[in-house]
């Protein structure tokens, strides 16, 4: 299923925060074991117009700053967050498969250990805020936002997965 097909009913009550925080968390880790001892060309293969596991693991990288401006828009209080470039132009443009998995993935660590503080931040207590969340034209509240996100990376490591495995139907 293509992820902008995705529809979600965010139900999860706030006490489980801190679980959806500990996904995010596991992330980097997680994408390190998958890949650990991958050859390059398994990395940088593309099946046609399909992104390769490398460029998959970049688009998770070049959404954090898009992660980290919805966390600035429930600080400021904002009605509706911003929304997503459909296009992923910064995941076409970078060239992830030129760079080495290991940048990319030290990188990308990095990020999501600012982004799961910047959540942390929030604490039980302010994961119930809500904004609109323009795609969906749905309220996202907080704790809602971290799981879409964390939602969203199991997406592409099971892409990356199927990769791996030479099916490229995902």
């Amino acid at each position: 299923m293509l992820w902008i097909n995705r529809k979600f009913e965010f139900s999860l009550p706030v006490e489980m925060f801190p679980n959806v925080l500990e996904r995010l968390r596991g992330t980097p880790a997680r994408l390190e074991e998958k890949l650990a001892g991958l050859p390059p060309d398994i990395l940088t293969r593309k099946p046609g117009d399909k992104w390769s596991v490398q460029e998959q693991v970049g688009h998770l990288l070049d959404l954090e700053p898009l992660w980290h401006g919805r966390l600035a828009d429930y600080r400021n209080g904002l009605k509706v967050l911003r929304p997503a470039d459909i296009r992923n132009r910064p995941t076409t443009e970078a060239n992830h498969n030129a760079n080495s998995i290991g940048n990319i993935l030290n990188a990308f660590r990095a990020e999501r250990a600012k982004l799961v503080a910047e959540f942390e931040a929030f604490g039980i207590e302010g994961a119930g805020q809500s904004a609109l969340y323009p795609r969906l034209n749905q309220p996202m509240r907080v704790i809602d936002g971290a799981f879409f996100v964390a939602e969203h990376d199991d997406h592409h490591l099971a892409k990356i997965s199927a990769l791996i495995r030479g099916d490229y139907l995902l």
